[in-house]
């Protein structure tokens, strides 16, 4: 599915999105607004890059990063569900993961989770990429928005 798909989709349900991104580093925000008429569903974005800001700014529990680390499938969903929260959107989408060169926080490089939720639907899909920062990084913005374009498409 396109991003311009996506944003049709949630522009007919009269849905609205916020991004919550890591290791993309604004790249989700940056391939979605480059789709014309983005402003009609797009709310707004954060980038919780530091660990304690995924607690603080997105909600993200802090036991759980405390117990697993910030790269974990519960920590993007909770990254989505709190972006949504916290800006007023019907949709949330999160990135989280190792960009590399090489490992951190435990996992390996190329070790990527996204998820995206809706009213009454979620969903998390974890990666192993291969390949340079730049080609992680890609690969994870396609693989957040695939997934946000499902969830869109059952709601």
């Amino acid at each position: 599915m396109t991003v311009e798909r996506v944003v049709a989709g949630l522009l007919g349900r009269g849905a609205t999105l916020a991004v919550a991104e890591s290791l993309t580093g604004g790249q989700v925000s940056a391939t979605l607004v480059a789709v014309p008429g983005v402003s009609a569903v797009l709310r707004g974005a954060v980038v919780a890059y530091a660990t304690d800001l995924k607690a603080g700014l997105l909600g993200v529990d802090g036991d759980l990063l405390a117990a697993y680390g910030p790269v974990h499938p519960e920590v993007a969903l909770q990254m989505a569900r709190g972006a949504a929260r916290r800006l007023g959107a019907t949709h949330g989408v999160g990135t989280t993961g190792v960009a590399g060169p090489g490992p951190a926080d435990g996992r390996p490089a190329g070790t990527v989770y996204v998820a995206a939720c809706g009213p009454g639907t979620a969903r998390v899909r974890g990666l192993a990429l291969a390949g340079p920062r730049a080609a992680v990084r890609a690969a994870a913005t396609g693989a957040a928005l695939a997934l946000l374009g499902s969830v869109v498409d059952d709601g």
